[in-house]
């Protein structure tokens, strides 16, 4: 292996704090990692990570060295891409991460699109519905349906609007009674979203006046198909965007309720780390994911 994909396995290996890890994201096998390692420690004459059955950690010798060849890398990384994109060539791996309902949803038609469009463009998708730091975590682009970012330090980017929509089942609403203000939603189970599961708050607006309602009590999850699932089978009312529960109201299993009350707006958003400028693979990747999305009718 040649020197400079010997400093990739080691940043990897220094970045994840395991061979088997750094050589899963690498497309290596373990023992390919561990041997270049071995060897680039035995060609600088030093030892550069502690090995034990817990964990791999940096030597003070292989911090100096991460210290040095990082940017270095980094660099030659930038300078590669830079010389692809003015050549009109987009290359290398994405790391994306994104809501796993989303992700199901809308991504495997993106991405099988887009790696036709760009063959030399690879993804490494993680799909979670927890909040991922993007400044900590091991990623290039993160997609989110949120509202403003409260973390001032990353580039974000707005897509589109994400509709949310009041829902539930038919049985339900023959069984509990079909509210006609969101003050009878009290008398309602209000299946809740939360990141951690907790209860959740609804703010619904209409006209000038505006109504809170706290949901979760009962059921809370942190996963929106669960709860569209919950709802179809009459276990109360959702409230979730309406690209998750489009097919289960075009089926009738769903229903729409109270639909002049409006929740906050809340948006597709794409989340990047702090760069000086973006990568080709990813500034690529970014504007053909908003043709895609805006461009297909109901998409979202």
């Amino acid at each position: 292996m040649g020197e400079l994909e010997s400093i990739r396995v080691f940043l990897g290996v220094a970045r994840h704090g395991s061979f088997a890890e750094a050589a899963r994201h690498l497309g290596i096998t373990p023992a390919a990692a561990t041997r270049t390692i071995a060897a680039l420690e035995d060609r600088l004459g030093v030892q550069l990570f502690l090995r034990t059955t817990r964990k791999v950690a940096l030597t003070s010798a292989g911090a100096v060295y991460a210290a040095r060849v990082g940017p270095l890398s980094e660099a030659l990384r930038d300078a590669a891409e830079e010389s692809q994109a003015q050549a009109g060539v987009a290359s290398g791996r994405i790391r994306l991460n994104a809501p796993l309902s989303l992700g199901m949803k809308v991504l495997p038609a993106v991405l099988a699109q887009f790696r036709i469009l760009y063959p030399q463009v690879t993804a490494s998708v993680h799909l979670t519905d927890r909040f991922v730091d993007i400044l900590q975590g091991d990623c290039d682009l993160a997609i989110r349906i949120s509202g403003p970012p409260e973390d001032k330090s990353t580039i974000w980017r707005k897509i589109c609007r994400v509709e949310r929509v009041l829902v539930a089942a038919p049985a339900y609403l023959a069984q509990r009674g079909r509210p006609e203000d969101p003050a009878a939603l009290t008398e309602h189970i209000c299946l809740g979203y939360d990141a951690e599961s907790h209860e959740e708050i609804w703010e619904l607006s209409h006209a000038a006046s505006t109504r809170r309602i706290r949901a979760g009590a009962g059921i809370a999850a942190n996963n929106g198909e669960l709860l569209a699932e919950m709802a179809a089978q009459g276990e109360g009312v959702a409230l979730l965007p309406r690209f998750i529960v489009a097919a289960d109201l075009a089926a009738g299993r769903l229903e729409q309720i109270l639909p002049e009350w409006q929740p906050p707006e809340i948006w597709l958003t794409l989340y990047y780390p702090p760069y000086a400028h973006l990568p080709a693979r990813v500034a690529t990747f970014s504007d053909f994911f908003e043709r895609y999305v805006t461009g297909e009718r109901g998409l979202l």
